[in-house]
């Protein structure tokens, strides 16, 4: 029971003991309380296996957790280590107040150090619903010891009169319909029903997938454990694999950090362009980066896209689910479509490269999910990075799901000064809207809402749906859920309630667009934009803001385009 040479670094009980002053008597009694739980000393000798426990009653997506702890506890047992589950946040979308992505860092602080605080020779990550395995991935890089992610997988599809639903780009859809009048409450009562029918993850390609996808591309998750259904016995199989890589990742020190390198995040960043993912994924990949110190350029993200076809045909951007792009061969057979575009030679935790995975890659004969490079659904970059005097820390805009029409607008500015402000004028019969004018919201940034709401996705004016309106250019310094689709500018930085350009934007301006210039403007001259910039008074701070978490939210958080993490987290950048 003495403490290992100083040479050889601790593993298992002996990581991280408990200062009492006595090396010796801390790990005596820490053999002496974990014996309390029924271990016996052969077990409490093995290589220890941490496991997040992220269920929640709160959470649907990861309603399927308990029986993939189950089967992660397996493979690690049969690979020769301990498993010990221990518990983190949970956060769903629906579930949290403000916004799940003001809890993101939260949770990515929780997870970090409860990494660092128990004796864990490496851990699985569990991870879904969208801000999950971002927070996970960011405490992961900060800690550094061994990890591997397992996703709890989408839910599949349901039915509707025929009519095949997933969430929530059909709650979306049939949403617009209600407002404009074409659905009756009880015929949305129903649908309630059916958009989520099974646990797991939205089955389109909202942020959930994305960063599924995303992470697997990263070499974090092992291949197509990025997209089998939560359901599905191979998703209970990939759980049993991972408990077991884990080991192997323990034995060899394969730490993050040694996987996520410069070279791994652009091939995880051309995966979110060719799958026509969600807008947040660049936001939590440039967290996930900046844990790291490597940063993330916006332009030559842009760049990427230009030369990055969308190959996967999913809602929104497409027509197909999640369980059609799994089993059309998922991840693999798309990196293998993906050719040179891809750099194989980066790490991944199912040992060797991507080009191993490329190589077992399945082809499925007559599939139409996932295209080949000569047959695209969308090119000229799925997300592009727009610039402008309105947006000249950028701002986003996902081309794959917008109007090809409104690639080229110029209208008049509809502002909302914030969200309370929409909501009590958007449906409103007097409000001065037409069909070609600009919404705006502003105030709805990372500090402004505060927590960054999904938001963006303004809603069609309610006089303007019931007269057959399905779209208009939107701008906000808010994000959009990854299921949602329409011709929407996104992450306006910086954000309005620091002092933006989009704070200075009154009603009537005349804005332009060029998605294919990468360019976005407010017609007005510099001079007037000084003058009104002058005279700008910063919004007042939301109550509660003068202590806890919400106090250390508005002190520390970055804008969208250094990933909405704190400060202080982040180590310095790596030139």
């Amino acid at each position: 029971m003495t403490d290992a040479p100083e040479s050889v670094p601790p593993t298992g009980l002996r990581k991280g003991l408990t200062s009492y002053g006595d090396a010796g008597f801390s790990l005596f009694l820490r053999r002496a309380f974990i014996k309390a739980m029924g271990y016996s000393d052969d077990a409490l000798d093995r290589p220890i296996i941490g496991i997040t426990n992220t269920y929640s009653d709160f959470n649907p997506c990861h309603g399927n957790v308990p029986d993939l702890i189950a089967a992660c506890k397996r493979g690690v047992m049969l690979a020769g280590g301990l498993p010990m589950e221990f518990p983190t946040i949970s956060i769903h979308e629906s579930f949290a107040h403000p916004t799940s992505m003001f809890l993101r860092n939260l949770m990515a602080i929780d997870t970090e150090e409860m990494i660092r605080a128990q004796p864990m020779d490496a851990v699985v990550l569990i991870g879904g619903c969208d801000k999950t395995i971002p927070a996970q991935l960011m405490g992961a890089a900060s800690a550094n010891i061994p990890a591997i992610v397992l996703p709890t997988g989408p839910m599949l599809v349901g039915h509707y009169k025929g009519e095949v639903l997933g969430a929530c780009t059909d709650c979306r859809r049939m949403w617009a319909q209600f407002r404009a009048g074409d659905r009756t409450e009880a015929e949305m009562d129903e649908v309630s029903g059916r958009l989520a029918p099974t646990k797991g993850t939205c089955m389109v390609m909202g942020t959930a997938s994305t960063v599924a996808c995303m992470t697997e591309a990263l070499g974090m998750c092992l291949p197509g454990a990025g997209t089998v259904p939560a359901t599905h016995a191979d998703r209970i199989r990939a759980a049993e694999a991972s408990g077991a890589a884990a080991i192997r990742l323990a034995r060899d020190g394969m730490t993050p950090s040694r996987i996520m390198t410069p070279a791994a995040f652009t091939n995880a960043l051309t995966v979110l362009q060719a799958i026509g993912g969600s807008t947040n994924g660049l936001i939590h990949f440039t967290a996930v980066a900046g844990r790291l110190g490597i940063p993330i350029d916006l332009d030559a993200f842009d760049a990427l896209g230009l030369k990055v076809p969308v190959l996967v045909d999913l809602k929104p951007s497409g027509q197909h689910y999640m369980e059609h792009f799994h089993w059309a061969g998922g991840m693999p057979r798309l990196l293998a479509e993906l050719g040179e575009l891809i750099d194989t030679s980066q790490l991944s935790v199912a040992g060797g490269t991507l080009a191993d995975i490329v190589a077992g890659a399945e082809y499925v004969p007559g599939q139409d999910v996932i295209r080949g490079r000569d047959a695209p659904i969308h090119s000229g970059g799925g997300l592009a990075v727009l610039r402008g005097n309105l947006v000249p820390g950028g701002a986003l805009l996902k081309r794959s799901a917008a109007t090809a029409a409104l690639m080229v607008h110029e209208g008049r500015a509809v502002v909302f000064d914030g969200i309370e402000d929409m909501t009590d004028r958007i449906d409103d019969e007097a409000l001065d809207v037409a069909a070609d004018d600009v919404l705006i919201l502003r105030n709805a940034g990372p500090k402004g809402a505060p927590g960054m709401p999904e938001a963006g996705y303004i809603p069609i004016p309610r006089k303007l749906a019931r007269a057959g309106v399905k779209d208009m250019v939107r701008i906000s310094d808010a994000r959009m859920s990854g299921t949602a689709f329409g011709t929407i500018v996104l992450h306006a930085t910086p954000e309005a309630a620091i002092g933006g350009p989009l704070a200075l934007v009154r009603n009537g301006d005349r804005i332009r667009l060029d998605a294919t210039a990468r360019t976005l403007d407010v017609l007005v001259s510099d001079s007037e934009l000084a003058v009104r910039a002058a005279a700008w008074v910063a919004p007042p701070e939301p109550p509660g803001a003068e202590r806890g978490y919400l106090r250390l939210f508005l002190d520390q958080v970055t804008q969208a385009d250094e990933g909405v993490d704190f400060t202080f987290l982040r180590p310095p950048v790596k030139l």
